[in-house]
């Protein structure tokens, strides 16, 4: 039943999820703005090398970010100013890439680096906070709607785009430059309400033992006093074992046994993500439109509603993924997305040869980091993302455990690893352990 507490745990928790309202905001951007007329003409019509070089460029700032920035920031000054600092730089590249000069393409790729950085920093900081704040209970549940704001963000880019393809001859040039500039919109929201949630207990007390702060944090959003005191103890037994079995340093990722485990699974599985081949539809769909449809507005429609049925469907994870398990939604996911890439790839390589299809030819459009791989394969590129996504769903399941139900600070016996809350107990000689009793029973 919802109480006053729970409804604080959701809303605290979105508004750490918005974060990924920004990601699917801007990926739709790039693509809405292709189809724009103006847009090309602005920048005096780019070729496909450059069109992959602004693609390309938000990627370049992501992996900067996700690597040299937005672990260090959320670590150091807390989660709460990486998911604020990151929001402030997407919103300082979203006003250069909308009044970048004329025919200076180069300040709208530098914004696109740019956006890259802060959303990669913004993002690094949101799902930790969501991690170390949620209630177990409904943890599952909230990270799903970690990719339901993606869906978000793409659906009100899209139907802003076609709000304004109906009338691009009145706006001109504010036409796309109108779809770039709402990107800040979000960005500002979030930093308006970051000030008014609690920093993460973990990072408090990780931070100069700062206990009583961690209190005051786990008071907002748990029941009882009884919940607070039971999960500052789990908190500061697993950090204890971690302070004195664990190297704090990058070199532990490799050393520990479950913890490298870990890194090479999550690793395995996000980069599986993106070659799922939805990214690159998403991104390049305007284009693909294009070799079929002829009118802007009729493109930009399909592309709101197909954003719109993202959210639909992936709202059906919500309430899934704490009933039948991450797994076996990952699974399912796979095997749909590996279907879908086969029917996309046919119908690529069959229409051209129907009556009445011969604009389908194989698309010129550059992918990602490799700008030329679309252009050379044509559809048959979509035989390796159906490839991907067999292999992706015969990894989750050999290899991926089910984390349901598991508390944050008791996840690591599932990988083979210590109990850190026990470990951590017998340091601070803590006799009662009883809340690691249901991760000892899954050992």
């Amino acid at each position: 039943m919802m109480n006053k507490t729970r409804a604080y745990n959701w809303y605290i928790s979105l508004v750490a999820a918005s974060c990924m309202v920004l990601y699917g905001y801007d990926a739709s951007v790039y693509n809405s703005v292709q189809g724009s007329k103006h847009w090309v003409a602005y920048f005096n019509h780019p070729d496909t090398e450059l069109i992959g070089a602004v693609n390309t460029a938000y990627n370049v700032g992501a992996i900067i970010s996700g690597f040299f920035l937005g672990g260090p920031l959320a670590d150091f000054l807390g989660r709460r100013w990486g998911m604020g600092i990151g929001c402030f730089i997407t919103v300082i590249a979203t006003f250069m890439q909308t009044f970048a000069p004329k025919g200076n393409l180069g300040v709208f790729i530098a914004g696109r680096v740019l956006i890259g950085i802060g959303q990669g920093t913004a993002l690094t900081a949101g799902p930790v906070y969501i991690g170390e704040l949620a209630p177990v209970h409904i943890r599952g549940k909230i990270m799903a709607f970690w990719q339901l704001f993606y869906s978000v963000g793409s659906f009100i880019a899209y139907w802003i785009n076609y709000a304004c393809s109906l009338h691009r001859a009145k706006l001109g040039d504010w036409d796309w430059k109108t779809v770039v500039i709402f990107q800040m919109m979000v960005p500002i929201l979030i930093m308006t309400l970051l000030p008014f949630i609690p920093e993460s207990p973990r990072w408090y007390i990780q931070h100069g033992g700062q206990v009583d702060k961690a209190r005051a944090s786990l008071r907002r959003v748990r029941e009882t006093e009884q919940d607070v005191e039971d999960e500052v103890l789990v908190i500061r037994e697993a950090l204890e074992f971690e302070k004195e079995a664990i190297s704090s340093s990058y070199t532990a990722l490799w050393k520990d046994r479950s913890v490298r485990k870990r890194l090479l699974l999550a690793f395995v599985l996000n980069v599986g993500q993106q070659l799922t081949g939805q990214g690159t539809l998403n991104t390049y769909s305007t284009s693909i439109y294009k070799k079929v449809f002829t009118s802007s507005s009729t493109i930009a429609l399909i592309n709101a509603l197909n954003a719109t049925f993202g959210i639909i469907f992936t709202l059906n994870a919500v309430w899934t993924v704490d009933r039948f398990g991450r797994k076996a939604l990952l699974i399912v996911g796979a095997i749909g997305m590996s279907i879908c890439m086969l029917i996309v790839t046919e119908v690529g390589l069959q229409t051209p040869t129907l009556k009445g299809g011969s604009k389908s030819h194989p698309v010129g459009i550059a992918i990602q980091f490799f700008p030329t791989f679309l252009k050379n394969c044509g559809f048959k590129t979509f035989y390796f993302f159906f490839a991907i996504n067999i292999c992706l769903a015969a990894f989750v399941w050999f290899l991926i455990p089910e984390t349901k139900k598991v508390s944050l600070e008791e996840i690591d016996v599932i990988f083979g690893g210590s109990n850190h809350v026990e470990k951590g107990g017998d340091l601070l000689h803590v006799e009662d352990t009883h809340h690691a009793t249901d991760a000892t029973e899954m050992k």
